[in-house]
This record gives C-alpha cells, structure tokens and sequence, in this order.
C-alpha cells in the first residue's frame, strides 16, 4: 500500500501541469555535417543560467572534445566509458544538443554513464539542476516539474545565445537548429512536457526514460519520440509510459525491459543497458543528424531476446 501511495502521489504532481514553453526564434544557421563516423574524446563544462534570477540554472555539459580519437579502454559500449576533461577544447564543427533531465533527487552527475556516451558519439549534452527537485536542494518540492519544462526552454534559449557569444568556448559549436530533449523519470515527464502546443521546431526528438506526459504534451510540431520503461518498474509504471507514447503524435518507438525497474538497465554491465544506449544513440543519429542508416538499425539495437522488446510507429517517414 505504501508503495501505491508513493507511486500515486508521484503521478498526481507530475500530470497536474506544466509551463507553457516560450519558442525560441528561430534564425538562420550555418549548414551542418553527416553523423560522425568515429567517436571522440569527451570534455566537460559547468555554467548557471540566471544566477540572479529567482529559478537559477546550474548546467553541466559534456561535449565532443579533441582529439577526435578516445583512448581505446573507452570505446566499448559497455567499458568504463569516456572520461570527461573539464574544459578540454570542443572538437572541430556544430554539433546538435542533447537537453537531459534529471528524476527527483539526483543529479546530472549520476546519468554520466550514459551522457558522456551520447556526447563520444557526437552530441553536446546539456544538463540541468533543477533548482526544487535536485538531490541537494534545500526547499524540495516535488510538485516543481510541472515548472521545469519552462526551464529546459530557457537553457535551449541560453544555449542558442551562447553560440553567438564571442569568447566563450562553446561558441560555434552549437548546431542551435538541432536540439532534443531527453530525460529520467520525473526528467522524463519534464522532456514530454516540453513538446507542446506552439514548441520551437528547433525540438526535434525526444527520450523519455520511465517517465510519462504532462498535461499539453504532445503538441505542436511533430516530432519522433522514443520510450524507455521497465515493465516492472514500480515507481512509475510501464502503462504509464504507453499510455504516452499511444497519445504522441508521429513517429514513435517504446522500447520496453520486462521484469526491470526503474533504472537499472541505466548502469553499465547491468542487462539491456547494451540494447538502451544502442537505441537511444541511434535514435539521436537519425533524429538530429537525419542518418536514415541509423533509423534502419534501431530494431537490432534493440533485440535481445528475454531482456528488451521494441514496438514501433511511422518510423519511416
């Protein structure tokens, strides 16, 4: 009962709502390059988004660095991964931008596992500290994801400015037409939060990892959407996350983990987390870097018999 109480609790704050999403303006951009055929070493960087502000924005973010050539303990999927160099030089080129979201006391520290992967195989990962659900925030509130959506258009809004900025490292290296969002749990309700009525094209995709829709989800233009969910997962559960991808519009796929929780195929080594960083690497590659290639191998990135199952919608439009 106590967990039913939790996992209902969860659900009423995370559907009661969220803030509208503010389009950012969409200008011309330079043109942009195929998928990377090799990956790269990963850099990483800490900024605050309106320090001053009522709702400041701690953000980490990983990123493509030089030289293009990681050492050779990081290149299998499920080694010890890139070790990110604060600050190391960004790579030559635009590269699009991964807005990722935390779930309810964490931090985006704790989803290095599978950021720093994303940003070896070409993508910037920005990740936000939301100010009331982090795991070190002082005044903790739950109810504050509806409110956090609002606040991954306002790091995409920062991101886009940021590339024109003269002198900052990341300058130039946006490709600010090219965003996604993606996130866990609570992170995944704040990522399909974020595509409603009215959202910038700039959006392009979105990951949602063992979370579900917000009210005003999916809306606005049409973007490929991908779910993740254990189909045991007891925090949130795995209806919840196909009742989601049964109201998203165009293209969609659910990848789901029987028997799994709420995470765990998130660690290294741990079943299926091979087949979830396939799928969700790949998925990023044709959504962000139109790779059809990489369309075409999402359903043997995803199988393996006994640990995932991948259901498909429209992929190949």
């Amino acid at each position: 009962m106590r967990v039913q109480r939790l996992v209902a609790a969860l659900l009423v704050a995370l559907v009661a709502g969220c803030g509208p999403a503010v389009a950012a303006t969409d200008d011309h951009v330079p043109s942009f390059r195929p998928a990377p055929p090799r990956p790269y070493a990963v850099g990483v960087r800490q900024f605050v988004v309106d320090p001053d502000g009522s709702r400041p924005l701690p953000v980490t973010v990983w990123y493509p660095a030089e030289p293009t050539t990681p050492p050779a303990a990081t290149s299998g999927a499920v080694s010890a991964g890139p070790v990110p160099r604060p600050d190391a030089p960004v790579a030559g080129g635009r590269f699009p931008v991964v807005v990722y979201s935390h779930g309810l006391h964490s931090l985006p520290a704790l989803h290095a596992p599978l950021t720093t992967r994303w940003a070896a195989a070409g993508f910037v990962v920005a990740a936000p500290a939301y100010p009331r659900t982090n795991l070190r925030a002082r005044d903790f509130t739950r109810a504050d994801v509806r409110n956090q959506p609002a606040d991954g258009w306002r790091l995409i809004r920062h991101l886009v400015r940021l590339d024109a900025r003269p002198g900052n490292p990341l300058a130039g290296h946006l490709a600010v037409d090219r965003f996604a969002a993606a996130g866990h749990s609570a992170g995944g309700f704040t990522t399909a939060g974020m595509f409603t009525s009215g959202h910038s094209p700039r959006l392009r995709a979105g990951i949602v990892i063992a979370g579900g829709g917000l009210a005003g989800s999916f809306a606005g233009p049409v973007a490929p959407l991908l779910f993740v969910h254990g189909g045991a997962d007891p925090i949130v559960p795995e209806s919840v996350g196909r009742a989601a991808y049964a109201r998203s519009l165009g293209p969609a796929a659910f990848l789901s983990l029987p028997g799994q929780g709420h995470g765990e195929y998130l660690t290294p080594g741990r079943p299926g987390f091979a087949q979830v960083l396939a799928t969700t690497t790949d998925f990023l590659r044709w959504t962000l870097y139109d790779d059809r290639r990489a369309r075409d191998r999402l359903p043997a990135d995803a199988f393996l018999p006994g640990v995932t199952i991948l259901t498909t919608r429209a992929l190949s439009r």
